[in-house]
């Protein structure tokens, strides 16, 4: 350590007296703030005496966790003015929204983007106003806090968001701060494995604070109840140096927090200069955590009405409930107030004074205003290669078979070699098993533990991320996301659903995001599901659940993307369109295992643009009238059955008009008010006409499709089959028959809701329905001879 270093980490352990002044000031003007947005609508700085009509008239918000974030808070911002280290802060205690808040006022950040809320008396007043109160902000860390990239409103994210934003980024310190409630939450039990795949000679760092104050909502916490030695070995055993800091007096607690601070802060730059400086010798470094311990609610009334409600669950929300019709609380907030002593930290405008504004770091180092918080302005598109490169060479539709994801592998690899520091996958041990292995010959994966002689494409200097966690590789990519980089996030189409809470709260701040000018648009969240409930042969009805595609489709228009691709052709374009959209969550469903391959490349793209068409070669619908039927299709497995059914009604049923529809955008069934991907009513038509009836045969549950389709006309002639939860350890092709969506089911379908039945109708339908209860038998008699998928050709569906 060089003596600069040496001295600057003695200043950082010891604040002056002067400094001691601007951190408690701050803190305490953090403090008072918080309180004023829970419970002030009027006389926001006290200028007269507090009286009923100055409070809200429901007191909503949080305040136990509120005085511990804004006190590291203060600190990390002192350490910045000192260093000029680039640092985000990441509240997992989601509901100490109104501390964040007023931290990003006390930096000027919030004024600057909200002019309305200005550095004013009047400005404090509607800073408190719009708090927990309809059409202003919420009460939790979100979208409209500036320096944020992660919702409070779910708890358990914050690591592995906070891993995802120093991917990559080397610069970056993260601050973590992980509630003691929070941290009984699975997803955050689960994440702080992260130090495991952080490299410190091209990553940035992590600083996790785990803020024990003993209690949630309603009760104790386990940590917090936990002795410390228990807490401290369970913490290294993770893998973390810990350093601990307890109290409640002042100004003890700011000197050796301010220790802390200075120490982990100098073992993460001690780690990052010897990887850098080629003095590592590659093993994990052991990386600083510090571990809070401070009251519930501290500085906030000590009893009330003879209850102790500092230090206890009492103080997580309104310590003080009923203030407009209670004298006497009335008066408790009032002493509680002046207590910050307000009169020393906002002037006679009302504006912080100089001792508040001093503390802040300057321009961009400002946590609030962190461009790495806002990733959409350091976005920078994805040097991609010609997907049409991939291409797989169709000769003649329907009678060739490949992996199509293989494909996208070959080309996410050489996406990795083009971007080698905005772009990765993010999968649960599933990259070969997704037919991506490709990308394992440009890169290992990410692993800092010890690598056996056994183990493969697995190294410090990966960059493939994989563990078997879809929270922590769903949140990893979203940190990656939101701080302006690219990736994908590949996983198992059940196990989706682990994590589908995540993907509709990401949902939710894109959409969000939307509505505030200020906030950049971010790369997609793009997720892959492959291993799709068709086609799981030998795992069974536990690997069956297509239920992620119904989550997407919940979220609002302007975010929700889900594409259905049938072959390898369609799913690069697809794949090239999400990789460069901003702000989606785009679902890409498609299997790893062979399958049928359709369409040329030049048709892929033509096909992909449009979202659906009709497909020309598979039906007999040629002479520009209304066909008797029409067979649509959404997903790989279901396709081939379509297509499958089509061939039959055309050799069996020569004269009876098939038309053959396709749909790889979901989001083109909705009408255009609902979505924008909604195909206008003339092309609708086109496809579906406005009077023939429409079986449909949709890779997820049937009721989607008609979900989607409200509205169109004639919307009760669409019949759906799809995904009815019959499942087992069995072929793709006995799934469509338990699903009853197999081209058996699909031409009865069409006979029995055609508008004009042919002569062998009658006969056909006794022959599929003779083809079922044969393969009932075959399959009682002979389940393990089951032919594979890829032995079902066309050709040998009249067979």
């Amino acid at each position: 350590m060089t003596a600069v270093v040496s001295d600057l980490l003695q200043t950082l352990a010891e604040p002056d007296e002067a400094e001691l002044a601007r951190l408690d000031a701050w803190w305490r003007a953090a403090n008072y703030l918080t309180i004023g947005q829970i419970y002030l609508k009027a006389n926001p700085l006290l200028r007269q005496a507090l009286s009923a009509e100055h409070i809200k008239p429901r007191l909503l918000g949080h305040w136990g966790t509120s005085p511990g974030l804004s006190l590291i808070y203060a600190h990390v911002s002192r350490l910045i003015r000192h260093t000029g280290q680039q640092a985000i802060y990441l509240a997992g205690p989601g509901h100490g929204g109104p501390a964040l808040v007023a931290a990003g006022y006390l930096e000027g950040t919030y004024s600057e983007i909200y002019p309305q809320i200005a550095q004013d008396e009047d400005g404090v007043r509607k800073l408190f106003r719009q708090f927990s109160s309809p059409g202003g902000i919420p009460s939790h860390v979100s979208v409209t806090t500036p320096g944020s990239i992660h919702e409070g409103g779910e708890l358990g994210y914050v690591l592995v968001h906070a891993f995802g934003a120093v991917m990559d980024n080397p610069d970056l310190l993260a601050i973590a701060v992980v509630g003691d409630g929070e941290a009984e939450t699975g997803p955050l039990e689960g994440s702080w494995k992260g130090v495991s795949f952080i490299n410190p000679a091209r990553d940035g760092a992590v600083l996790p604070i785990l803020h024990l104050n003993g209690a949630k909502i309603s009760g104790p916490t386990v940590l917090a109840r936990k002795h410390a030695d228990e807490v401290r070995e369970l913490l290294r055993g993770h893998g973390y140096d810990v350093i601990e800091v307890s109290g409640e007096d002042l100004p003890g607690m700011h000197y050796r927090f301010a220790e802390a601070l200075a120490t982990a802060w100098g073992r993460i730059r001690a780690i990052q200069t010897a990887a850098r400086n080629g003095e590592w010798d590659g093993t994990r470094p052991v990386w600083p955590l510090i571990v809070l311990r401070s009251p519930k609610g501290w500085t906030g009334p000590e009893e009330v009405d003879g209850v102790r409600v500092t230090g206890t669950w009492r103080s997580h929300q309104v310590p003080l409930s009923g203030v407009r019709d209670n004298p006497e609380h009335l008066a408790i907030l009032e002493q509680w107030l002046k207590s910050y002593r307000p009169e020393e930290l906002f002037d006679a405008t009302g504006a912080p004074t100089a001792l508040i504004r001093e503390q802040a770091p300057a321009g961009d180092l400002r946590m609030s205003a962190s461009p790495h918080a806002n990733g959409g302005v350091l976005t920078r598109a994805l040097d991609l290669p010609d997907f049409r490169d991939y291409a797989f060479p169709v000769t003649q539709p329907a009678t060739e078979h490949a992996e199509s994801t293989r494909r996208l592998g070959e080309m996410m690899r050489d996406i990795y070699v083009r971007n080698p520091q905005t772009f990765r996958l993010f999968c649960p041990d599933e990259t070969n098993s997704n037919r991506l292995g490709a990308i394992f010959e440009v890169s290992d994966r990410a692993f800092m533990e010890r690598v056996g002689p056994g183990d493969v494409a697995t190294s410090r200097d990966g960059r493939v991320m994989e563990v078997l966690s879809e929270h922590n590789c769903h949140g990893w990519l979203e940190g990656y996301n939101l701080t302006g980089r690219h990736g994908m996030f590949a996983t198992y189409e059940a196990f989706a659903m682990v994590s589908a809470s995540q993907t509709v709260q990401h949902g939710k701040w894109l959409q969000e995001a939307k509505n505030l000018p200020w906030r950049a648009k971010v790369p997609s969240l793009n997720v892959l599901l492959t291993s799709t409930a068709w086609r799981n042969d030998h795992n069974g009805f536990s690997h069956q659940g297509p239920g992620l595609i119904q989550v997407v489709l919940t979220q609002r228009g302007d975010v929700a993307r889900v594409y259905l691709p049938p072959d390898a052709n369609t799913l690069l374009s697809v794949a090239d369109h999400c990789f460069r959209s901003r702000s989606y969550v785009n679902l890409i469903v498609i299997d790893k295992q062979p399958q049928l391959q359709y369409l040329t490349m030049d048709e892929a793209i033509e096909h992909c643009t449009r979202g659906a068409g009709v497909w020309d070669w598979a039906g007999t619908d040629d002479d520009g009238s209304d066909p008797d039927i029409v067979l649509a299709c959404a997903g790989d497995v279901v396709t081939m059955e379509t297509v499958a059914a089509a061939q039959i009604l055309r050799d069996r049923l020569p004269g009876f008009k098939v038309r053959v529809v396709n749909v790889v955008d979901l989001m083109t069934l909705p009408r255009q008010k609902d979505h924008s991907h909604g195909m206008s009513e003339t092309q609708f038509t086109e496809l579906f006409t406005d009077t023939v009836d429409v079986v449909f045969a949709f890779h997820g549950y049937p009721g989607a499709i008609h979900q989607l389709v409200h509205g169109r006309p004639d919307a009760d002639r669409f019949r759906v089959r799809g995904f009815i939860e019959q499942g087992t350890t069995t072929t793709p092709f006995d799934m469509t028959v338990r699903n009853k969506a197999s081209r058996y089911h699909l031409v009865m379908d069409a006979i029995n809701n055609a508008h004009r039945l042919p002569r062998g109708a009658a006969d056909l339908k006794a022959w599929c329905e003779a083809q079922l209860k044969r393969h009932e038998a075959y399959v009682i008699e002979h389940l393990e001879d089951m032919p594979e998928v890829r032995n079902w050709s066309l050709d040998t569906a009249a067979k």
